[in-house]
């Protein structure tokens, strides 16, 4: 599915351009809400629909890169001591078990949220595949449960989460350029009304 949504959006922003784009609905059409765009730029565009019966939001962002390699940037999504150095809201981020057989890999990732609240820790398994036949990269996470990893009352546990990300090389997996799409949900349990969540997301 991830990778059919990629497929649709590459064929429909090539069609639209400028603020045509405003008009884009990467919905696939599958009969879902429509995606509102909050965002758009040469290389990044992003958009957003309401989850219903909350006050949250699912996201999609459709970019490109010219100067990194789609290998790159994939390993930098999964390379979690990597995101230690660069990443200066992470507390804790660590891999609790892995399965050999399929890949997957449950995480347990603690992050600051702004003062005042508590930070906020994920546990999330998630899978990649690099499929050479299709050119594509895919990476997917979702929250789950871990006997390994209790709560813990000195931060809060966001137990809805969910990421779909899709890399596609321009030319290669080691040569510079690609495109990715990624889809996100969460609900970090926070109180901010939708025009709060809306002002962060734009100016964040």
């Amino acid at each position: 599915r991830s990778a059919q949504e990629m497929k649709h959006m590459e064929n429909i922003s090539s069609l639209l351009q400028g603020s045509e784009c405003q008009r884009l609905d990467p919905t696939m059409g599958f009969g879902e809400q429509p995606w509102e765009m909050i965002m758009d730029k040469k290389h990044f565009k992003l958009w957003r629909r309401p989850i219903e019966g909350t006050h949250l939001y699912q996201y999609r962002v459709f970019g490109s890169y010219t100067d990194v390699t789609p290998r790159q940037f994939f390993n930098v999504q999964l390379d979690t001591e990597y995101r230690k150095k660069w990443d200066s809201l992470v507390i804790k981020l660590d891999v609790i078990e892995r399965d050999v057989a399929t890949g997957s890999e449950v995480v347990h990732w603690v992050t600051h949220f702004p003062y005042p609240m508590y930070s906020r820790d994920y546990v999330y398994v998630r899978r990649y595949s690099v499929d050479k036949e299709n050119n594509l990269m895919v990476l997917v996470s979702r929250a789950v449960e871990h006997p390994n990893v209790p709560e813990d009352p000195e931060y809060v546990r966001v137990r809805t989460y969910e990421s779909q990300m899709v890399i596609r090389p321009h030319k290669t997996f080691d040569e510079n350029g690609f495109d990715y799409l990624l889809t996100y949900s969460d609900n970090p349990q926070t109180v901010f009304p939708r025009y709060c969540l809306s002002w962060m997301v734009s100016s964040g």
